[in-house]
C-alpha cells in the first residue's frame, strides 16, 4: 500500500517497538528502585526521624521521648511535620533523578 511510506517501512516500525519497549523496561525498573529507596527526613536535630521510600510511602517514624510533653504537643507535632517534609523532598528528588527522563509519563507527582 503506497498509503504507509511515510513510515519507511517495517523496519523502523520495528525500531521503534523495540525503542518503546526498552523505555518500559527501564521505567519498570526505575520504579523498582524507588519503591525499594529507604530517605531519612528529620527534624529537631535528629530527635525526630521518618523514613518514606521514593514514592513517599512511610514506612517508619521515630521520636525521641525528650520531645515528647503533654503540655506541648503542637512542637511535637510540628516537630513530625517537618521531617515529613524533609523525607518528602528527598523523594522528590530521587524521583526527579530516576523518573525525569520519562518526560513524567510515570506519574507519581
Amino acid at each position: 500500500m503506497a498509503g504507509y511510506k511515510g513510515f519507511g517501512g517495517g523496519n523502523q516500525m520495528q525500531q521503534l517497538m523495540k525503542q518503546a519497549q526498552k523505555m518500559q523496561e527501564q521505567m519498570a525498573k526505575a520504579q523498582e528502585e524507588l519503591e525499594e529507596a529507604e530517605l531519612e527526613g528529620t527534624s529537631g536535630g535528629g530527635m525526630v526521624k521518618v523514613v518514606v521510600n521514593g514514592k513517599k510511602v512511610v514506612s517508619s517514624l521515630q521520636i525521641d521521648p525528650s520531645v515528647v510533653d503533654a503540655e506541648d504537643v503542637e512542637m511535637l507535632e510540628d516537630l513530625i511535620v517537618a521531617a515529613l517534609n524533609d523525607a518528602y523532598g528527598k523523594a522528590e528528588k530521587l524521583y526527579e533523578e530516576k523518573m525525569g527522563a520519562f518526560g513524567g509519563a510515570g506519574g507519581l507527582f
